[in-house]
């Protein structure tokens, strides 16, 4: 759990150096970090996308997974966790859930292209982006099983960066994203020792494929492109997981 605790550290430690870094600079040069922050994402999402190795799991995993996300509103629900820790961290009752028109304001302010220094997107976005990837899965597993915490410590080196960027651009909400990855990471690390016989290459592209999707939709949030609900298509990491593993036994049913 060593790595997990440092991975957490770095994005608290770069989200801290980004509000105080915000403090000093105008609201056009948020506004032209926030930009960047999304470009980044977005190129980075693409070469991560890229990565799979069936384009029809691809496809199949983002359409079901964005059903049953959209059914289950995973988007509102995590921003509804996001509003809770803001009531209870920064003390601000008026972001209560009963107090929906500001909530809706926020949402609108936001599909405008206007998402800055609001703590549940900020939230919302941050864990979504730090969580998904292949890095954490394959450093969460070596970090359980073999004890090796290299890879887990490089993420927490590029999350620490990319924290400092959301954190100016979008607020406090990106520190409270090191939660998620404590519970997500720490999770895998925990269950690494069961599941590590499951993971294959062909498993970590298509996973690594749907991840890096999930990050182009935040590239496209960040530059107020236009408003997405990220968090709904998150389901589909699972199902890029679940194609690959039942592939042997379609195959064998069908004696291909």
């Amino acid at each position: 759990m060593l790595a997990v605790f440092v991975n957490c550290a770095a994005i608290v430690a770069g989200s801290v150096i980004g509000l105080l870094f915000a403090k000093k600079i105008p609201q056009k040069i948020t506004d032209a970090i926030q930009l960047a922050c999304g470009l980044v994402s977005f190129v980075m999402g693409v070469q991560m996308a890229f990565k799979y190795q069936n384009v029809v799991y691809l496809a199949l995993a983002l359409i079901f997974g964005g059903i049953v996300g959209t059914a289950l509103d995973i988007d509102g629900k995590i921003l509804k966790v996001g509003r809770f820790l803001e009531r209870v961290f920064l003390k601000k009752p008026e972001a209560a859930a009963s107090n929906d028109s500001a909530a809706q304001e926020s949402a609108d302010e936001f599909s405008a292209g206007k998402p800055q220094k609001n703590f549940a997107y900020a939230f919302l976005n941050a864990s979504v982006l730090f969580c998904v990837g292949a890095m954490a899965i394959v450093g969460s597993f070596k970090a359980g099983i073999e004890g090796d915490y290299s890879i887990i410590f490089l993420k927490s080196v590029l999350d620490g960066f990319i924290a400092i960027g959301f954190a100016a651009a979008m607020g406090v909400g990106t520190a409270f994203s090191a939660l998620a990855i404590f519970v997500y990471q720490g999770a895998l690390t925990l269950l690494a020792i069961f599941i590590h016989q499951y993971v294959s290459d062909s498993l970590l592209a298509e996973i690594t494929g749907s991840g890096g999707a999930l990050i182009v939709l935040i590239g496209i949030n960040l530059m107020g492109l236009k408003k997405i609900k990220t968090a709904n298509y998150l389901p589909a990491v699972l199902f890029s997981a679940l194609f690959v593993l039942c592939e042997p036994f379609v195959r064998g049913l069908f004696g291909l």
